[in-house]
């Protein structure tokens, strides 16, 4: 019995399709034999596969988007939700225009293109995969927005696999960290988390996306590197042990300076002055 599904033929439907992670991963599934489409809200012109514009936070624009690309497969048998965006977003802060900016895209937008597919991936017992992130079991400072987006959408997947799970395979996968423009916003604001998190490279998460959706049996939650493995079993089964880490990680950043001048880090730098 063969241990990956045939790429060749896929038609596969990719989210965020223009970015770093989307454009890598459809460049490899096209180059595998599948046909791909995706969303993006801004396609460029030299997208390795077709990208359809689409505004994923957009309620009437997805189905019609999503229906556009089922039409042009001619059906559907994988859908990769890669989409997503990351900011600065301080959890004892007041949630403002940022954090429903990321919930909105990270999960609401993941929901809405995945009811609109819902049907076309029952009838072919189709895949899903959810590219989530290591933040959703190991939660970092002044990211609370990404992190409690990222532990949604997990908590999205689990009840979908509920749901439709006899019929449609559903995969969560773990990136780390990953240099791409996504960190781009959470830099200009002064709270980088250089030191904080260590980087994987690109090719281990594409390959992890690619193993996701063409193993044979969909696995249940993927990390994408042996270090992530260990981090993901740390944070599920010794949460205590993974916060103290990040405490301590995020203490020694604050006193090396890495947040000075940071207006939305000012609380974090008060605390961690000594008293007196």
């Amino acid at each position: 019995m063969s241990t990956r599904r045939d790429p060749r033929g896929m038609r596969v439907l990719v989210t965020g399709a223009s970015g770093t992670f989307g454009r890598a991963v459809s460049a490899r599934l096209d180059a595998l034999g599948a046909r791909v489409v995706g969303l993006d809200l801004a396609p460029r012109p030299d997208d390795p596969a077709l990208v359809l514009a689409c505004d994923i936070t957009d309620d009437d624009a997805v189905p019609v988007a999503v229906d556009a690309a089922i039409g042009r497969l001619g059906g559907l048998d994988l859908l990769i939700n890669n989409a997503g965006i990351g900011g600065p977003a301080p959890a004892e802060l007041p949630p403002g225009a940022e954090v429903r900016r990321q919930l909105d895209l990270n999960l609401l937008g993941t929901w809405r293109v995945t009811a609109a597919c819902v049907d076309a991936l029952v009838a072919s017992r189709g895949r899903v995969v959810m590219v989530s992130s290591r933040m959703a079991v190991m939660q970092l400072p002044l990211a609370a927005a990404y992190g409690a987006s990222k532990r949604a959408l997990v908590a999205y997947a689990d009840a979908l696999r509920l749901e439709i799970g006899t019929h449609v395979g559903v995969t969560c996968v773990y990136p780390s960290a990953v240099r791409s423009p996504i960190h781009d916003s959470t830099a200009a604001a002064g709270l980088s988390l250089e030191g904080m998190s260590r980087y994987e490279p690109l090719e281990g998460v594409v390959r992890t996306v690619v193993n996701a959706s063409l193993s044979a049996r969909p696995r249940r939650d993927l990390p994408t590197t042996r270090r992530g493995a260990v981090e993901f079993f740390l944070a599920r089964h010794l949460p205590a042990l993974t916060d103290r880490i990040v405490a301590r990680t995020l203490a020694r950043r604050v006193r090396s300076g890495a947040f000075e001048g940071a207006d939305l880090a000012a609380g974090v730098v008060a605390r961690h002055r000594p008293a007196g």
